[in-house]
This record gives C-alpha cells, sequence and structure tokens, in this order.
C-alpha cells in the first residue's frame, strides 16, 4: 500500500500521522479483502480549506471533519470485482496499484473532536481515516442500517488495532 500524506498546516501532531494513517488503511483493506495494493492520498487542511472544499464539491458551505473523494465506483460496499473496461480509470499505470481515492481530514476538527469525545487526538485521526477508507471502499451511511455498518466496522478495525477511546 502506498500512502501519499500532506500537510498543509503548521501543526504538528504528538503522534506520527503517515504511520498511524498507513496502519488504519492497511488495517480497514485487509478487513474487507482488497485484493489488490492500493494508493490512497491524504491531505490534512484546516478548517477554512476543508470547509472550501465542502462547498465546491458538495455545495455545503460548512466546516467538516473529513472529506472522502472516491475513485472508484463500487458495486456495493467492498466489493473489489472491476470492470475490465475500466482498469484505466482505477489503477496507476506505473504502479499497477489500485487508486482508491483522496481523503482531506480537518486537522481543527480532529483537535476540537478529540477534547469533546475525551478521547486522544491520535484515536480521532484514527477514526477520521478508517471512516473515510470504508467511503473510499464503496461504504455509505444515509441510511441508518448503513450508519449502524459503518460505525461498527470503524470500531471493530480500531479495536484491532488497540486505538480505543481510553
Amino acid at each position: 500500500m502506498t500512502l501519499y500524506l500532506e500537510n498543509e498546516t503548521d501543526h504538528e501532531f504528538s503522534f506520527d500521522t503517515e504511520e498511524t494513517a498507513e496502519m488504519v488503511c492497511r488495517a480497514v483493506l485487509e478487513r474487507e479483502g482488497c485484493p489488490y495494493e492500493a494508493q490512497v492520498n491524504l491531505v490534512l487542511t484546516d478548517g477554512a480549506g476543508i470547509r472550501e472544499l465542502n462547498r465546491q464539491y458538495r455545495n455545503m458551505d460548512s466546516e467538516t471533519d473529513v472529506l472522502s473523494f472516491p475513485n472508484v465506483d463500487f458495486a456495493g460496499e467492498g466489493e473489489f470485482d472491476m470492470d475490465p473496461h475500466r482498469e484505466a480509470d482505477y489503477f496507476d499505470p506505473d504502479t499497477g496499484e489500485l487508486v482508491l481515492g483522496d481523503i482531506m481530514i480537518s486537522v481543527d476538527r480532529v483537535l476540537s473532536q478529540a477534547e469533546a469525545y475525551g478521547h486522544s487526538v491520535r484515536r480521532e485521526f484514527a477514526f477520521l481515516v478508517a471512516h473515510s477508507m470504508l467511503h473510499l471502499c464503496g461504504y455509505d451511511h444515509m441510511e441508518e442500517a448503513e450508519r449502524e455498518i459503518m460505525e461498527a466496522r470503524q470500531e471493530e478495525i480500531l479495536a484491532e488495532l488497540g486505538i480505543t477511546r481510553d
């Protein structure tokens, strides 16, 4: 798995964001049974940056914690059966990796939500990476049943990694 991480902010975390993000991404891909080597782009931005992206791409003029931009059109949640006619759209021609998409995380929200929920900044960061990775694997939470499935998956993955609310 290849993770490209860019921090557009001046904030320095007390943990290795790249190591944590890569660990979570790998765990999600393993849990979902991804048969390919994959590639993910992760950008850490601030509240204003994510608000602009949210406005531009979702027509919502408000801050949010994380945005996911999937590159793959999944037939269903975690179904990695690729349309052979779309391979050029999904795979990096240089590496052969499946390009899952982009994750944008608001550092401001990571910090404020960790405090509000009473857990570590690393736990909040890992939670948002797991959440977004599930989106990149075809999951959504528009319906209550979908939300429950996603939440359970996120918690199971983080628990397996030992990244708990404690």
